[in-house]
Protein backbone atom coordinates (compact mmCIF):
# COMPACT_ATOMS: atom_id res chain seq x y z
CA UNK A 1 0.00 0.00 0.00
CA UNK A 2 1.66 3.45 -1.02
CA UNK A 3 0.94 6.47 0.79
CA UNK A 4 1.94 10.70 0.14
CA UNK A 5 2.39 11.52 3.23
CA UNK A 6 3.80 15.22 3.81
CA UNK A 7 5.14 16.09 7.17
CA UNK A 8 5.06 19.73 8.87
CA UNK A 9 7.88 20.02 11.57
CA UNK A 10 7.30 22.71 14.11
CA UNK A 11 10.29 22.48 16.80
CA UNK A 12 9.75 25.24 20.01
CA UNK A 13 11.70 28.14 19.02
CA UNK A 14 13.51 27.41 22.82
CA UNK A 15 14.33 23.56 22.74
CA UNK A 16 17.69 22.94 23.83
CA UNK A 17 20.36 22.82 21.08
CA UNK A 18 21.83 19.80 21.51
CA UNK A 19 18.12 17.94 21.97
CA UNK A 20 17.55 19.49 18.92
CA UNK A 21 20.48 18.64 17.25
CA UNK A 22 20.28 15.12 18.84
CA UNK A 23 16.37 14.73 17.22
CA UNK A 24 17.24 15.65 13.56
CA UNK A 25 20.46 13.10 13.37
CA UNK A 26 18.57 10.20 15.07
CA UNK A 27 15.49 11.13 12.70
CA UNK A 28 18.33 10.86 9.80
CA UNK A 29 19.50 7.83 10.49
CA UNK A 30 15.66 6.34 11.13
CA UNK A 31 14.17 7.66 7.95
CA UNK A 32 17.50 6.48 6.10
CA UNK A 33 17.09 3.19 7.55
CA UNK A 34 13.41 2.79 6.24
CA UNK A 35 14.35 4.19 2.40
CA UNK A 36 17.31 1.17 2.21
CA UNK A 37 14.39 -1.20 3.48
CA UNK A 38 12.03 0.22 1.13
CA UNK A 39 9.61 0.99 2.43
CA UNK A 40 10.33 4.72 2.38
CA UNK A 41 10.94 5.15 -1.35
CA UNK A 42 10.44 8.94 -2.11
CA UNK A 43 10.84 11.79 0.09
CA UNK A 44 11.35 15.41 -0.78
CA UNK A 45 11.88 18.70 0.68
CA UNK A 46 9.11 21.80 0.44
CA UNK A 47 11.46 24.29 -0.94
CA UNK A 48 11.64 27.63 1.65
CA UNK A 49 9.70 25.33 4.45
CA UNK A 50 10.68 22.35 7.48
CA UNK A 51 8.48 20.30 6.16
CA UNK A 52 8.68 17.12 3.15
CA UNK A 53 6.43 15.45 0.74
CA UNK A 54 7.04 11.80 0.95
CA UNK A 55 5.84 8.48 -0.34
CA UNK A 56 5.65 5.47 2.02
CA UNK A 57 4.83 1.71 0.42
CA UNK A 58 3.80 -0.36 3.63
CA UNK A 59 1.53 -3.80 4.05
CA UNK A 60 -0.92 -2.05 6.31
CA UNK A 61 -2.53 1.23 7.68
CA UNK A 62 -1.30 0.04 10.94
CA UNK A 63 2.65 -0.69 9.86
CA UNK A 64 2.51 3.22 8.31
CA UNK A 65 1.06 4.46 11.28
CA UNK A 66 3.80 2.53 13.49
CA UNK A 67 6.47 4.14 11.33
CA UNK A 68 5.00 7.40 11.56
CA UNK A 69 4.87 7.46 15.19
CA UNK A 70 8.28 6.29 16.33
CA UNK A 71 9.83 9.04 14.14
CA UNK A 72 12.09 11.06 16.70
CA UNK A 73 10.16 14.35 15.17
CA UNK A 74 7.26 13.21 15.73
CA UNK A 75 6.22 15.08 19.06
CA UNK A 76 7.05 18.15 16.96
CA UNK A 77 5.11 16.95 13.33
CA UNK A 78 1.71 18.18 11.60
CA UNK A 79 0.91 14.96 9.33
CA UNK A 80 -1.20 14.75 6.55
CA UNK A 81 -1.52 11.03 4.73
CA UNK A 82 -3.48 10.61 1.69
CA UNK A 83 -3.83 6.92 0.63
CA UNK A 84 -2.96 6.30 -3.02
CA UNK A 85 -3.88 4.00 -5.83
CA UNK A 86 -2.56 3.10 -9.11
CA UNK A 87 -3.38 5.19 -12.05
CA UNK A 88 -4.55 4.07 -15.15
CA UNK A 89 -2.44 5.91 -17.28
CA UNK A 90 0.75 4.98 -15.78
CA UNK A 91 2.86 3.53 -18.63
CA UNK A 92 5.10 2.28 -15.70
CA UNK A 93 2.38 0.08 -13.67
CA UNK A 94 2.11 -3.48 -14.07
CA UNK A 95 -0.99 -4.95 -16.20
Amino acid sequence: MRFHVRMDVHLPPDLDPQTRDDLITTEKAYSQDLQRAGKWPHIWRIVGEYANFSVLDVESNDELHQILSALPLFPYMKIHVTPLATHPSDVNASP
